[in-house]
Order: structure tokens, then C-alpha cells, then sequence
């Protein structure tokens, strides 16, 4: 009989949001990502990290949506402190008791993410089909904040570029006027 993972996920951006899911153990990170993705109505563009989180909502470890391309056998880095392919990992090797929280983050150029936290390890119910969300309550944030808001044509609703929006943080910058370019 397989094993069954509860997970509570929850949003910092609404506070009336809430899904839990039941999904079996040896379900891979894609595939929960998708199902996740799809469960709250997201679009599949976009990037997104699963990240193994500590008690106190660390992130400990990164799952990338999109396989980077690390080989950490032959890299001089810790394996631990390289993203792995989602597709590689399943959620029965990584989740147990001293790591039983997971951080979705679902637009990684604003940080926007939910918290998913394992509610209860149990056994497979006799004619269930999981994956399945056992509780729904509220609407979930919107994919996309307002400053990045997608068009009705899938496109960017204002034409800038990510240059254009990372220049707008500057502001008035005029640059360091004591700086000497002579020598």
C-alpha cells in the first residue's frame, strides 16, 4: 500500500487562502509543481523553484523548475548548494520529520510564493484518486502582481523590457560625479 502526503499551502498575500492536498510520496517536484500550478488556475510560463524550507521557513535547499544544468559530480561545489531539476527529486526523498516544509515560489523576479507545510504522512485510501485537494478555501493570489500584469494577448501588457524595469528602481540616478575617469 503506498504512502500519502497532506500538505497545507497558504499565502502571504491573502490571508482567506488555503489548499490542502493529498499527493502520494513518490509524486516528482515537476509533477506536483504542475499540479499545483494548475490546481490554483496559474499559466505554465513563467519560472519557478521549489525550495526545501528549515522550522523556521529557511530555504534550504532549491528545486528548479527548469533543469540548470549543474553537474555537481565533477563541480568544485557542495552538492547541497547547487538547484536540482525538479523532475529529478520526488517528494518521499526529501520530505520527513526534520524537513517537512516546502516553499513555492511561483515568480522568482518578485519573490511570490506560497508555504506548504506536510500536515500528515498516511496511507493510501481503498478507491481514492490522488492526487487530490481535500480543502479549498479563498482565491488565490493573482499569478502576476499589478507592476507585472499579462495582457489579454499573452503578452506584456505594457512593451518594456526587464532593463527598462530594473532602471526604473533607479530613479533620478545620476551617477558619482566625483568620479575621476582621467588618468
Amino acid at each position: 500500500m503506498s504512502m500519502i502526503f497532506k500538505f497545507r499551502m497558504l499565502s502571504d498575500e491573502t490571508d482567506r487562502f488555503v489548499r490542502d492536498y493529498e499527493v502520494p510520496y513518490d509524486m516528482n517536484l515537476a509533477d506536483f509543481h504542475a499540479y499545483v500550478r494548475e490546481s490554483v488556475g496559474y499559466g505554465d510560463e513563467g519560472m519557478a523553484s521549489i525550495y526545501l524550507s528549515d522550522a523556521e521557513w529557511g530555504k534550504v535547499r532549491e528545486f528548479t523548475a527548469v533543469d540548470m544544468g549543474f553537474d555537481t559530480a565533477e563541480g568544485d561545489r557542495d552538492e547541497g548548494d547547487m538547484p536540482v531539476a525538479m523532475e529529478r527529486v520526488s517528494l518521499g526523498q526529501i520530505i520527513h520529520e526534520r524537513f517537512g516544509r516546502l516553499i513555492y515560489v511561483f515568480d522568482l523576479f518578485t519573490e511570490r510564493r506560497f508555504f506548504i507545510e506536510l500536515l500528515e504522512a498516511k496511507f493510501a485510501e481503498e478507491g481514492v484518486e490522488y492526487p487530490r485537494i481535500t480543502a479549498s478555501a479563498g482565491d488565490p493570489p493573482a499569478q502576476y502582481d499589478a507592476g507585472r500584469a499579462v495582457g489579454a494577448t499573452g503578452g506584456a501588457a505594457d512593451e518594456r523590457s526587464m532593463f527598462d524595469e530594473a532602471m526604473d528602481e533607479f530613479g533620478a540616478f545620476e551617477g558619482d560625479d566625483t568620479y575621476d575617469d582621467e588618468y
